[in-house]
């Protein structure tokens, strides 16, 4: 038996944040991790380059059932005091559109710079040590794993969510929140492709690759202004990725294919000028020359010069571009999720510490909790913030 005064349950963004935090305390400080080597998820974020903040990263960026509760730890460890512990190491980064911040080099520099703050402050990162089960004991908690058996007085869950299961994600922090009382809220993949019914895969057959910038809405009203992508399964792209989150099974969402361009406008003053220009040629210069053409073929848009088109039929057209609909079948799920919504509920948890109110001594934070945050670098955001929050009490 093993004993620390704190030990961690993955060594993820959040994991490894709060051990290097515990450890500069002067506590005694264990990460567990079921893989081959840390910070699996890193790695391969941000197209293997991790956009691991966002400058602009607030509240308002984060869905909770209970939307206050991130304000307490994202405002005492913000991203500008990310960005400074990076700096400090000497991490090459560079700014994005949205905010975001990637590595110049490799998401490999992140886990770098947390695996040395972790060395520096005395935390011990034991791997391929799968939990097998967790007991509440006088002095705190047990944990059995495949590696041995450990004794803490603090225990923290890092485990992560459900998304993508190739870098063995598990439930096992579900687990342990149920086993000590604690609500679990319905999980589901977030931040995820959608696949379209095969009618539709039929229509857009031939589009794979097409970009588009969109303005894509959600039935709930909530809007974001990014690419979509045509994939051979169905739609992806930042804005598809955005909106999932905010997407209902059965739902409908919206896309305004010009938001930039008032599009009856813009054809009744062409009329004037070209009218013996097809319709076709028109909106080609404006959208992707095959989507307009699917479009046609499917008689979605009339196959006319701008000339012959009726007031109708150009109030319409506009109509169909700027709220062009479609039903997704479903998502991707967790196999191409990068996060997960829902978890252990956060009324279970305090806001400054993320110790479980029913069960001192044992902490959640990162994804495997109720705070799912936007594309963009505020998910990692949320793991150094909560990170930092737990391991200054643990």
């Amino acid at each position: 038996m093993q004993e620390f005064d704190v030990v961690i349950i993955g060594a993820g963004a959040a994991g490894l944040m709060a051990a290097a935090t515990a450890g500069y305390r002067g506590r005694s400080v264990a990460v567990l991790d079921m893989g081959k080597k840390p910070g699996r998820k890193i790695l391969i974020s941000g197209g293997g380059r991790c956009n691991f903040t966002n400058e602009y990263a607030s509240p308002d960026n984060y869905l909770c059932q209970n939307p206050h509760f991130v304000k307490s730890c994202l405002s005492r460890y913000t991203q500008h005091d990310f960005i400074e512990l990076v700096d400090r190491h000497g991490l090459a980064y560079h700014h994005k559109t949205l905010g975001q911040l990637f590595c110049d080099n490799s998401a490999q520099d992140i886990v770098d710079i947390l695996l040395t703050e972790c060395e520096w402050a005395g935390v011990q990162v034991m791997l391929r040590s799968e939990v097998f089960a967790v007991s509440k004991t006088d002095a705190g908690y047990q944990i059995s794993t495949s590696a041995g058996s450990y004794q803490c007085q603090s225990l923290v869950v890092a485990s992560g969510g459900l998304t993508m299961p190739k870098l063995g994600a598990s439930p096992i922090g579900y687990k342990i929140a149920e086993q000590f009382g604690l609500k679990v809220l319905p999980t589901c993949a977030a931040l995820v492709p959608f696949t379209l019914h095969d009618h539709d895969k039929q229509r857009f057959d031939g589009l794979s690759g097409v970009s588009v910038d969109c303005l894509v809405s959600s039935e709930d009203g909530t809007q974001f202004r990014e690419n979509i992508l045509f994939t051979h399964r169905g739609l992806s792209g930042p804005a598809i990725l955005q909106i999932s989150s905010f997407w209902q099974a059965g739902q409908a969402i919206t896309i305004n294919l010009l938001p930039e361009l008032n599009l009856a406008e813009h054809i009744h003053t062409l009329r004037e000028q070209q009218g013996q220009k097809s319709l076709k040629n028109t909106l080609s210069v404006l959208l992707p020359k095959r989507l307009i053409e699917i479009m046609i073929a499917q008689n979605d848009i009339p196959d006319k010069a701008l000339n012959q088109l009726t007031h109708g039929e150009i109030d319409s057209l506009a109509n169909y571009i700027h709220q062009w609909q479609i039903k997704p079948n479903g998502t991707e799920g967790y196999r191409t999720a990068e996060v997960t919504l829902g978890g252990v509920d956060t009324d279970e948890l305090s806001s400054k510490t993320f110790e479980a109110k029913k069960a001192p001594g044992l902490f959640f934070i990162g994804e495997v909790i109720d705070v799912t945050g936007w594309l963009g670098g505020y998910n990692f955001q949320f793991a150094w913030s909560s990170g930092v929050a737990c391991g200054g009490a643990a």
